[in-house]
């Protein structure tokens, strides 16, 4: 078991957004004030246009890896490709962090197009604390692990979801990356307490948070929650980003969206939001101290 690391960030400005291919000449010919980009590594793997645009951005900006392939809790070993393809762009823009989730996409040759739920039982715990030890040896260094918003729950679950991702960090020395909008999912679709989920997660563990927006959608007579990344925050989230913030401190804070693309500064005007949270929770530890 290693000790768990936070990542260092070399930065002043704790919050991010993401760096998706709509932005690309905008930011390198605005260079917006905003700490880090954060960037799904698959996107880059078959080099071209893509790769030629991370490698110049990431010389003006510190770079997030977010993948989203590894598979971290498939019974399967993660794909010893699928790390090399990874190590490549660790190599080309030295991020600060590295992440991925834990879930399931890969089984065998079977690959989904989704992050699929796992349940918190010792037997998927053991089976994703190997595949995180592989990643990490693999690399060279410690990644990060994110919460999943999940829209099934399993019967047999021996444990929450919060002691299954701090036992994960325990065991492997990982950091966790904690997504308050996944928090506020599932706690719509589960009945359960955000907030108390996130006193729940031990605070020295967590490295970095994620705030995006959801979508309501009609199930039969209920309303099931969509984590969709394609709108503002919802002012519930915020909220609970305030606790989470006043919890765990200066974490570096990503801004997500990932479809339906507004103006580059509708992201910046989040990110502001995200800054100024951070700040005012900052001040309340500080005085608290």
């Amino acid at each position: 078991m290693r000790e768990t690391a936070r990542p260092s960030f070399p930065f002043s400005d704790p919050v991010g957004i993401g760096l998706r291919y709509p932005y690309y000449q905008e930011i390198l010919d605005t260079r917006p004030a905003i700490g880090w980009l954060e960037v799904h590594p698959e996107n880059y793997f078959g080099g071209g246009l893509h790769r030629r645009f991370l490698r110049e951005i990431s010389g003006h900006y510190p770079i997030s890896l977010h993948a989203v392939g590894l598979s971290l809790g498939s019974a399967h070993p993660v794909s010893e490709d699928h790390l090399r393809q990874i190590k490549e762009l660790v190599d080309l823009c030295q991020p600060f962090a590295v992440s991925d989730h834990a879930s399931w996409s890969a089984s065998g040759n079977a690959h989904l197009n989704d992050l699929l739920p796992l349940p918190y039982t010792e037997e998927t715990l053991a089976a994703l604390c190997r595949n995180i030890e592989r990643t990490q040896e693999f690399l060279g260094r410690t990644i990060l692990v994110e919460n999943p918003s999940t829209y099934i729950a399993f019967k047999d679950n021996a444990m929450s979801e919060a002691e299954f991702m701090n036992e994960a960090a325990r065991r492997t020395g990982c950091g966790l990356l904690l997504d308050i909008n996944n928090i506020y999912v599932q706690s719509r679709n589960h009945g359960l307490d955000p907030f108390a989920y996130i006193d729940a997660i031990d605070a020295g563990k967590v490295g970095e948070m994620h705030l995006a927006g959801h979508t309501e959608r009609p199930a039969g007579e209920s309303v099931i929650v969509v984590d969709t990344h394609n709108c503002p925050v919802r002012d519930a989230v915020w909220d609970l980003y305030e606790h989470a913030a006043r919890r765990f401190g200066r974490v570096p804070t990503l801004i997500e969206w990932d479809q339906d693309f507004p103006a580059l500064e509708v992201l910046l005007m989040e990110a502001a939001k995200a800054r100024r949270i951070l700040g005012a929770a900052q001040e309340v530890r500080d005085a608290a101290a």
